[in-house]
């Protein structure tokens, strides 16, 4: 079981090396975290190597890799064509890749599983998962993780109103919009991708 600074740590060295090819020095991840030592920073990355999350390479210069089970070279698919979702069109073949580690991996982002109904009409339904990107702000409209009086998560789209209250509204015409004073929100995050298994 990891801790959640852990996890926190995780997240960031695996959406570094999706985007540089190279995992991170210690000073960029205790920068990351939000802390001043190295030494911290070193023992998160010795608590995920010896859970089999890292691998490290030692004496070396960015040294910090992950398992092959989790690199690049296993985030590819083949990218055979396009299919119309309108009119139909001719399928022709592509011999392309896509790496959906540049569609979902990045720094500070992390994936929740959704439960609950009130966001299907934006389509994110019960047990999608979506990605996002840890932020403290977001725009008008924007999809967040909002948490309620420090306690409550939820996922709802956000609207700043002139009388410098928000309101989190569901997608689910079922359900009512929540206005809340501005202190009592506080955004975690804001959605950038979604996930949905067909099996």
């Amino acid at each position: 079981m990891l801790s959640a600074r852990q996890e926190q740590a995780l997240r960031f060295i695996r959406g570094y090396i999706a985007e540089h090819g190279h995992g991170p020095l210690l000073d960029e991840i205790a920068t990351a975290l939000g802390i001043q030592s190295r030494g911290v920073a070193h023992r998160y990355v010795q608590a995920l190597a010896d859970a089999g999350l890292l691998l490290l390479e030692r004496g070396r210069h960015r040294g910090i890799h992950l398992p092959s089970a989790d690199n690049g070279s296993d985030s590819t698919l083949p990218l055979l064509g396009r299919i119309a979702a309108g009119l139909p069109i001719e399928a022709i073949p592509d011999q392309d890749e896509i790496d959906l580690s540049t569609f979902f991996m990045g720094p500070q982002r992390f994936v929740l599983k959704v439960q609950g109904d009130s966001m299907i009409e934006a389509g994110i339904l019960p047990d999608d998962m979506v990605i996002v990107e840890s932020r403290e702000q977001a725009r008008n409209d924007d999809i967040v993780v909002a948490l309620i009086d420090g306690q409550e998560a939820t996922l709802k789209r956000i609207r700043y109103n002139t009388d410098g209250s928000i309101t989190l509204i569901p997608e689910n015409s079922a359900l009512s919009p929540m206005v809340f004073s501005n202190q009592r929100v506080q955004v975690q995050g804001v959605v950038v991708g979604q996930m949905r298994s067909y099996q």
